[in-house]
């Protein structure tokens, strides 16, 4: 942790308060360590309350915080000492190019964290790992088989300046890292040039796939910023990274660390790593020089095999940490999954109803109505466009029963390839009540197709599955995907209770 008075006295500029903390905690951060601060948004005070509120209960001393709201004034970048700008904010921002010194909640901690750290990117599936990961020390913990705490954080909404005060060496860090948060790191150094500012013991890189194509314009540019993950690192520090694709064999081979490699295929006889048993279903390790052992069970509590990739690439990590083999097993096993990916959240009269949002790309979309077997399924997909391509996840539709679209410019191109399929679906509806009811009723109907709704489901032996995994960003009709995910559980709860009081 710095010193108190490190930022004392100095002009700062928070741009991007935002609602999921980055530009809250930074703020927090650097006021109660005596810095005048300003924040900045383009959303206005209406928009952010909830976030400006909890700035304004702040305990402790410091100045009062100045808001431009609505707006950015490039006084205020200009002026200031120091910006903390929020990750996505583009780096050719004009009112970055004002600025003296540029810093970001992540950079913040990285300089004063003394916890020995581990980093999770890739396009799908971080979230997933990093949350095993964090899970799997938390046991480690609860069984006194580690010292000290471990924290979770980054991407996944969490800012660890929320932790960051009272940290120690004896504790474990676990960051999710976009693509954007990883870019404004590049070329970071420690003060006096000592290193690199990131530079995690482990560092994970989860499948990569086409994503933020609107902002990047190619997918060279996109992954080189996944690569800073672990440009930093060196000989005592690890990296985990997909055999299976050209990309994470690229990693595999350029970084300076160890390496681990994970697939869904039996990996050669000389490569370290693990894979997914083809007979059991187990997730298989090898460490160097060692034999082959089951880290990662066959049967876990979230389905689809990508799952299970995302859980063995944790395994991999975990196990180069020191933890022994069967915590780690035990551990993953009876890892619940995470709010918004892939979360089973309700069920009426034997349908299962999941919460995918994060599913923000077409893969992701293809890869959650995979994971689901013998049901009949009820896929709910679309939202706005990145400029991706909709192909792969009208391929997977064709295993539902019908597809519920969201309105959007996604689903403008979604419902073109449908028709050229032939692929029954409804929609797009433009809100998420809309497409809640339709849905449940194209449940009800698929379940009860030899009987009355109100007997359908398990008591006519049919499984039936309703999953919302749109494969498309979520801006328009909602505030951001976390945001969709919540309300697309409470429609379908409210939706379901309105269908029960007509039975």
């Amino acid at each position: 942790m710095p010193e108190e008075n490190e930022y004392a006295g100095m002009r700062v500029t928070v741009m991007g308060l935002g609602l999921n903390g980055g530009g809250m905690e930074s703020a927090r951060y650097l006021a109660l360590r005596g810095a005048e601060c300003t924040v900045t948004d383009i959303k206005d005070e209406t928009a952010l309350l909830p976030s400006i509120e909890k700035l304004e209960a702040l305990e402790g001393p410091h100045r009062p915080f100045r808001y431009v709201l609505g707006r950015h004034e490039i006084d205020d970048f200009s002026r200031a000492d120091m910006v903390v700008k929020n990750p996505g904010v583009p780096p050719v921002s004009p009112y970055l190019a004002a600025a003296r010194r540029i810093e970001t909640d992540i950079s913040l901690f990285l300089a004063a964290s003394p916890a020995r750290l581990s980093a999770v990117t890739g396009s799908k599936g971080k979230s997933t790992t990093a949350s095993a990961i964090h899970w799997v020390l938390q046991r480690a913990r609860e069984a006194s088989l580690l010292p000290g705490r471990a924290f979770l954080g980054g991407n996944i909404t969490v800012s660890p300046l929320s932790f960051l005060d009272g940290l120690s060496a004896a504790d474990d860090v676990v960051l999710e890292l976009s693509s954007w948060q990883l870019g404004d790191l590049r070329g970071r150094t420690k003060a006096g040039g000592k290193g690199a500012l990131l530079k995690p013991r482990t560092a994970v890189l989860t499948a990569i796939m086409a994503d933020h194509q609107d902002r990047y314009g190619g997918m060279e540019a996109y992954v080189n910023d996944k690569r800073v993950i672990y440009q930093g690192q060196d000989g005592e520090d690890l990296t985990v990274a997909s055999a299976g694709s050209p990309w994470g064999r690229s990693f595999l081979a350029e970084s300076p660390g160890r390496t681990l490699a994970y697939s869904g295929a039996k990996l050669p006889p000389e490569t370290a790593g693990g894979w997914i048993e083809p007979d059991s279903g187990a997730g298989m390790v090898r460490l160097p020089g060692k034999t082959p052992v089951e880290a990662v069970p066959a049967l876990l509590a979230v389905p689809g095999e990508h799952q299970k990739k995302n859980l063995l690439a944790a395994a991999l990590a975990l196990l180069d940490l020191g933890l022994p083999l069967p915590l780690v097993h035990s551990a993953l096993g009876a890892f619940p999954g995470i709010e918004h990916r892939l979360e089973f959240f309700y069920q009426w009269k034997g349908i299962r109803f999941y919460n995918d949002t994060a599913a923000t790309i077409p893969e992701a979309a293809a890869a959650a109505a995979a994971a689901f077997t013998g049901t009949s399924l009820i896929l709910v997909s679309g939202g706005a466009d990145k400029s991706l391509d909709f192909s792969p996840l009208v391929k997977a539709a064709a295993k539902a029963q019908t597809v519920v679209l969201l309105a959007g410019t996604g689903s403008d191109k979604i419902t073109r390839l449908l028709k050229q399929a032939g692929i029954p679906f409804q929609g797009p509806w433009d809100t998420v009540e809309s497409a809640a009811a339709a849905a449940l009723t194209a449940a009800a109907d698929a379940a009860g197709a030899s009987g009355a709704a109100g007997t359908a489901g398990a008591a006519a032996g049919k499984a039936v599955t309703v999953v919302l995994s749109p494969g498309c960003a979520s801006f328009g009709m909602f505030k951001n995907e976390f945001d969709r995910g919540r309300r697309w559980k409470e429609a379908v709860i409210k939706a379901a209770e309105k269908a029960s009081r007509g039975y």
